[in-house]
């Protein structure tokens, strides 16, 4: 085959290529699965943590729960506001626990996305969604990941599809607000978070020390505009 000929068959095989593609390469699709809980391999994808950690008493699970026709994730436990005898930690606050995935391979782009959906099913307690980003708001020396929080209410004892706009999301430190205009950077996420804490949270939503029980059926990235 001559050099012209087989280029003239490279580009033909291009434009053959290109014309084939499916929508979804130029335009990505309105929602994406980010978690389904729907086996147990999705435990792997999460680690536990609670106040325990400095001396607490709260305690925590994650377990996956089937009913013959449909999987979900059952996070349950226990707040305490009470603190271990002894403890070396002085500790202000007590009584929370998370649930938080283990840092994606790379990241995850959800830039074509403004809205984080979650199919919950709660216990009438406000829990807390948590985004983690690339370090680029904390100083060059702070490794920790860049936190944005937002209070979600589940109603109790039914499914509930809660939808949070990436606009709602707060920056934090450690659970504080960051009092400073700064935008996420949704092409850079690492993680996400779901925690609950004895104290404070949404208005009306059920608050104080006692057990907890949060089913996640799962979470998805849509785009809504």
């Amino acid at each position: 085959m001559s050099r012209f000929r087989g280029l003239w068959q490279a580009s033909l095989n291009a434009t053959k290529k290109a014309l084939t593609w499916n929508v979804e390469d130029w335009i990505p699709p309105t929602e994406r699965y980010i978690f389904n809980f729907s086996s147990k391999e999705e435990l792997k994808k999460w680690h536990l943590y609670s106040d325990s950690v400095f001396g607490g008493l709260s305690s925590a699970s994650l377990e996956i729960k089937d009913d013959g026709n449909k999987s979900s994730g059952v996070f349950s436990g226990n707040l305490s506001l009470d603190v271990s005898e002894g403890t070396k930690w002085k500790i202000t606050r007590s009584g929370f626990c998370g649930m938080r995935s283990k840092k994606f391979d790379g990241f995850i782009d959800l830039d074509a996305y403004d809205t984080i959906a979650l199919k919950l099913k709660g216990d009438g307690r406000g829990y807390i969604s948590t985004i983690y980003t690339e370090n680029w708001v904390n100083s060059p020396g702070q490794l920790e990941d860049n936190s944005w929080q937002s209070f979600v209410f589940v109603p109790k004892d039914n499914w509930y599809i809660a939808k949070i706009p990436l606009a709602n999301y707060l920056p934090t430190w450690r659970g504080n607000v960051i009092d400073a205009e700064l935008e996420m950077n949704p092409s850079r996420i690492l993680g996400m978070s779901l925690s609950v804490n004895a104290e404070g949270g949404v208005p009306g939503a059920k608050s104080g020390p006692g057990d907890f029980r949060l089913e996640i059926d799962w979470i998805k990235a849509l785009r809504t505009e």
